[in-house]
């Protein structure tokens, strides 16, 4: 699976899902899309699942008809997602084309 991570996603994630392809926005030169640039961008390049902490994409864009999977964490703080590492990979393995899938990490 060919996953992006948004700006605001923790490195220390990628490590979880080791047995993908993770690519940062900022190595395409992405981080300054905004998020309908940014969403298209990824599905131009085949990207399976875009994992982000936007928890306003959802309202902000349109996902009907999207190839592209989205995985939203409720916290970019990787003191925080790293104790939800197991739920993420979930939500990453369980993603299909145009699903969006909320992952509630605490805020303690």
């Amino acid at each position: 699976m060919l996953i992006l991570f948004d700006n605001n996603v923790p490195r220390g994630l990628a490590r979880t899902l080791s047995a993908h392809t993770v690519v940062e926005a900022r190595e395409r030169g992405w981080h300054l899309f905004k998020n309908g640039d940014l969403l298209s961008a990824a599905e131009d390049a085949a990207f399976d699942v875009l994992v982000t902490s936007d928890k306003g994409i959802q309202y902000q864009q349109n996902l009907t008809g999207r190839k592209l999977a989205l995985v939203v964490l409720s916290q970019g703080r990787w003191r925080l997602v790293r104790q939800k590492l197991e739920a993420i990979a979930a939500a990453v393995e369980a993603a299909t084309p145009g699903t969006y899938t909320d992952v509630e990490i605490p805020t303690h």
